[in-house]
């Protein structure tokens, strides 16, 4: 018997997309065309992608339209891109991703903004929302650079208890491109969904109920923070318009602010 699940709808929400994704002459021309629908973006350091001028040039993109900024972290591995899988002890995953926020935090203080989350990329993102302890590693390592960084991971249980054990500000991504299984880990031999019509319906259920249908059909309640939008699609551009002109993003951590009650 399928679980009922409690409907909660969804007031607030952040859209988030990756910039500096290029490398010396291997550029990203289109990675900009995101920026004036999304409320955070990724700014990438130099391990998977991003040369210190690409860096610099996404952090005063994202300063001219007033987004919020986040690290975006990944195993150093230019050549595969992030994309493929490194075994790490714990004090190296720590030293690589405090070596990647902290550049990122240096770059930031000099053009006058700040750092306000982490994101996993690649294999990184994917190890994170599948095995707590490695999870647990890159929250320690991200506490370390500063208590008031919001970690951006993947939906569901792994990243709620890494919250609660790491005692760390976390923001629950969900891609609506993705297949998800039931405990909301991605599903990733399914191709991804690049129907804009079958994302947006997937948007405005979430919206209204809190919830995503998994692979077998049933729904899983997603208690989502942001969504990921990329750029690698040829119909990117039109998705976040119409995500947007369904709901406005709002930034994580003045979703945070609003309850605590720095803000109305």
């Amino acid at each position: 018997m399928q679980e009922v699940l409690e409907r909660k709808s969804i007031k607030n929400i952040d859209f988030n997309c990756d910039l500096a994704q290029a490398y010396g002459v291997y550029k990203n021309n289109v990675e900009y065309e995101l920026l004036d629908y999304v409320s955070s973006v990724n700014v990438s350091c130099g391990f998977h992608a991003g040369d210190p001028n690409t860096i610099k040039e996404a952090l005063l993109k994202a300063k001219e339209k007033n987004v919020v900024i986040g690290a975006h972290i990944g195993f150093n591995d230019i050549q595969g891109f992030g994309y493929r899988p490194v075994e790490l002890k714990e004090d190296e995953l720590e030293a690589i991703v405090v070596y990647q926020v902290g550049a990122l935090m240096s770059f930031a203080k000099a053009y006058g903004v700040s750092i306000e989350h982490v994101r996993p990329h690649g294999a990184m993102y994917k190890m994170a929302g599948e095995d707590f302890t490695f999870s647990c590693a890159i929250a320690r390592a991200i506490k370390k650079c500063s208590q008031w960084l919001v970690y951006y991971a993947p939906v569901g249980d792994i990243t709620a208890k890494v919250a609660d054990y790491i005692q760390i500000p976390v923001a629950q991504e969900l891609f609506l491109e993705k297949t998800y299984n039931p405990d909301l880990t991605i599903d990733y031999s399914k191709d991804d969904n690049t129907n804009n019509y079958d994302l947006i319906k997937r948007l405005q259920h979430l919206i209204h109920t809190s919830q995503i249908k998994n692979n077998l059909s049933g729904m899983s309640f997603a208690d989502v923070d942001t969504i990921h939008f990329s750029n690698k699609y040829k119909n990117s551009m039109e998705l976040i318009q119409q995500a947007r002109n369904t709901i406005v993003p709002t930034p994580v951590n003045f979703n945070n602010a609003k309850i605590s009650g720095w803000v109305d």
